[in-house]
C-alpha cells in the first residue's frame, strides 16, 4: 500500500486500482470538533479537485475533494453515524470514500509523507 498526500490535507491509500481516501490529522486539528459528514453517491464518477464529500465541525464546514479522477466504490457510512470518528482516528477509520482509479498518471501530482510534513510544517 502506497500513501499520497494532497495540499488540501487529504490523504490516499493506494492499493491496486483503488485508492482510499480520507482528511490528514493536520487537517482535523484545523477543523476542531466534527459533527457532520455527508458523503458522495455510490457510483458517482468524480473528476480531480471535484468536490465530494463536506465535513462541518463546531468551527467551519469544509469540502473534501477528490485527489483524483474515479467512481466511489464505497463510502464510509460509519462517519454519517459517527462524525467525531474523524478527530478520533484521521488516518484509519474515518476514510471518507474509495475511489476506482481512472487514470495512475493523475498520483505523480500527489505528495509522500515527507513532501506533505514540509507542506504542513
Amino acid at each position: 500500500m502506497t500513501t499520497l498526500f494532497t495540499s488540501d490535507h487529504e490523504w490516499l491509500h493506494i492499493e491496486g486500482d483503488v485508492a482510499t481516501i480520507g482528511v490528514t490529522d493536520y487537517a482535523q486539528s484545523q477543523l476542531g470538533d466534527v459533527v457532520f459528514v455527508e458523503l458522495p453517491k455510490v457510483g458517482r464518477a468524480l473528476k480531480t479537485t471535484e468536490a465530494a464529500a463536506v465535513v462541518e465541525s463546531v468551527k467551519a464546514a469544509s469540502d473534501v475533494y477528490a485527489p483524483i479522477s474515479g467512481e466511489v466504490i464505497e463510502v464510509n457510512e460509519a462517519l454519517v453515524a459517527e462524525p467525531a470518528l474523524v478527530n478520533s482516528d484521521a488516518g484509519g477509520k474515518a476514510w471518507f470514500f474509495k475511489l476506482k482509479i481512472a487514470d495512475k498518471s493523475e498520483l505523480g501530482g500527489l505528495m509522500d509523507e515527507a513532501a506533505y510534513k514540509a507542506h504542513t510544517a
